[in-house]
């Protein structure tokens, strides 16, 4: 099912670091002191890295790892990091001196469960960032007779392999409480999906309120759609947005793909399903009614095409900075190899380059975007992140019982671009949450900041703008969660603005 990795920058010297999630062997492995555990690699500002693992405290030893994710819990200027696992999931606070302890039972967020994908997210705007977690399932083996099989979407699987022998788990929803520990208000709050199966999860102001709903996506269950009705309340809205799907959902990609300044959803599923692209139709009912998306993938070239996947982390970004968001979806089978059954089926990964209005259209396959992109792999996280400062986004992919992939982006900064980095001071420290709108060339473009999960996986924080040949930025302007608006003029581009809350 995994592993997952995380981009962050826990030293603040400007240059985005990376947790590599790993596990201690095949499925109950004792997870002894020689055993694999879980790497944090600092970023050299040379484009290489230097494992810091150990110094930092932050291995997950004893942990079979998944996800995890960044952010700054208590608002003290550090990044702390959130790793999910089958079992005990921890909680390393960032000491702000190259190490972490772990604090997982004092704050209460150790979960004891088969934690999925971690998302950190102000769901109350009250300035401090919570934490959703996704759990999958009760995976209990007991009794279960050996090479014992079932059935999914169809096809013959083996007992163990099939979510639907497994009663599903639900999902928490830890409210920061302000003092270094949270309390869960899943159940409370009616969003810890308890039928669910839950993979992935992501946030969104999706009718650009202010404040941000969430969906989850599902394996062997309907997806839910949780609408924020602001202060502490939540409504499912699930069938009524016309996102009530029963696909195996893996990854979530929440992006504008189509600039009309609505966040769109782009989905993976298992093999045999597609992949779904969910458009949001809120700015087209003119902000009137209930909140409405339209599956819009076979339309834009990117939904059948992957029947015969199964797909896992995926995420929207401007690979060559032209103006539009473009898309990857990482794929890996969860059967057997026939030829050797020790290994899992490996499948080529998609690397969706936009066209705008013509739709996507893949370049991986082709071998137009490298030969690393053309390779099978098992692949599950990935993530993305300028690891050079170099103009370009380039990305980290993790692969199951395989080495991770570190891909350079060679190319893409012959476009003009900008990233933009917040610091928030009246909203969490974070950031996370914050609208960012660029307009160049008489084009507004939106980012959303650092709230969009995928599978098991973050990319980094910042909102990343291509210009195309534009050699001019009008204006930048910033809605904090809470309501506030920054605005700043004719910024220059092709570097890092950072820009903390007023």
């Amino acid at each position: 099912m995994g592993p997952g990795v995380a981009w962050g920058d826990y030293d603040n010297d400007g240059w985005p670091d990376l947790y590599l999630v790993n596990q201690p062997g095949p499925w109950g492995a004792h997870a002894g002191p020689e055993a694999p555990f879980s790497h944090l690699y600092r970023n050299n500002r040379d484009g290489t890295f230097t494992d810091v693992t150990l110094h930092a405290g932050a291995a997950n030893r004893g942990g079979y790892g998944m996800g995890a994710a960044w952010g700054d819990y208590d608002n003290d200027g550090h990044l702390d990091l959130y790793v999910t696992n089958y079992g005990r999931s921890v909680l390393y606070h960032n000491n702000g001196n190259g190490t972490f302890t772990d604090v997982s039972d004092r704050a209460g967020v150790a979960n004891h469960a088969w934690g999925m994908t971690p998302v950190w997210a102000d769901y109350d705007n009250d300035g401090y960032l919570d934490l959703y977690v996704t759990n999958y399932l009760n995976y209990d083996l007991r009794g279960v007779p050996s090479g014992a099989q079932s059935e999914e979407y169809g096809a013959n699987v083996p007992f163990t392999l099939n979510p639907s022998s497994f009663d599903p788990a639900p999902n928490r929803l830890y409210h920061n409480n302000r003092d270094g520990t949270f309390t869960d208000v899943a159940s409370r709050l009616g969003v810890a999906n308890p039928e669910g199966r839950s993979l992935c999860a992501a946030f969104s102001d999706f009718n650009l309120d202010g404040w941000l709903d969430f969906y989850v996506g599902n394996d062997i269950s309907s997806n839910r759609m949780y609408q924020n009705l602001g202060h502490g309340r939540f409504q499912d809205i699930s069938a009524s947005s016309w996102t009530e799907e029963n696909r195996g959902t893996m990854g979530i990609a929440v992006g504008d793909f189509d600039g009309d300044g609505g966040m769109d959803m782009f989905l993976t599923h298992w093999i045999g399903q597609g992949y779904a692209l969910y458009q949001n139709l809120w700015e087209e009912q003119n902000r009137r009614g209930k909140l409405h998306f339209s599956d819009a993938a076979d339309m834009y070239g990117c939904g059948e095409i992957a029947m015969g996947d199964a797909g896992w982390s995926t995420f929207f970004f401007d690979f060559d900075n032209d103006g539009h968001l473009d898309l990857l979806a990482m794929n890996g089978s969860t059967l057997e190899d026939k030829g050797n059954p020790k290994l899992l089926v490996p499948q080529r990964p998609f690397l969706f380059w936009s066209q705008g209005e013509n739709g996507f259209y893949d370049i991986a396959r082709s071998g137009a975007a490298g030969t690393a992109l053309k390779q099978h792999l098992v692949g599950r996280g990935a993530a993305y992140a300028d690891l050079d400062r170099d103009g370009d986004l380039d990305m980290v992919v993790m692969t199951n019982n395989g080495r991770p992939m570190l891909l350079r982006n060679d190319g893409g900064n012959s476009n003009h671009w900008l990233s933009v980095h917040l610091v928030g001071t009246r909203s969490n420290r974070s950031g996370y949450g914050a609208k960012v709108y660029l307009e160049a060339g008489g084009k507004r473009q939106l980012r959303e900041y650092g709230v969009s999960g995928s599978y098991l996986s973050q990319s980094a924080p910042e909102a990343w703008f291509g210009l195309g040949r534009h050699d001019r930025v009008d204006k930048v302007e910033i809605h904090w969660l809470g309501g506030r608006t920054q605005v700043i003029e004719n910024p220059p581009f092709n570097q890092v603005l950072n820009v903390t809350e007023e």
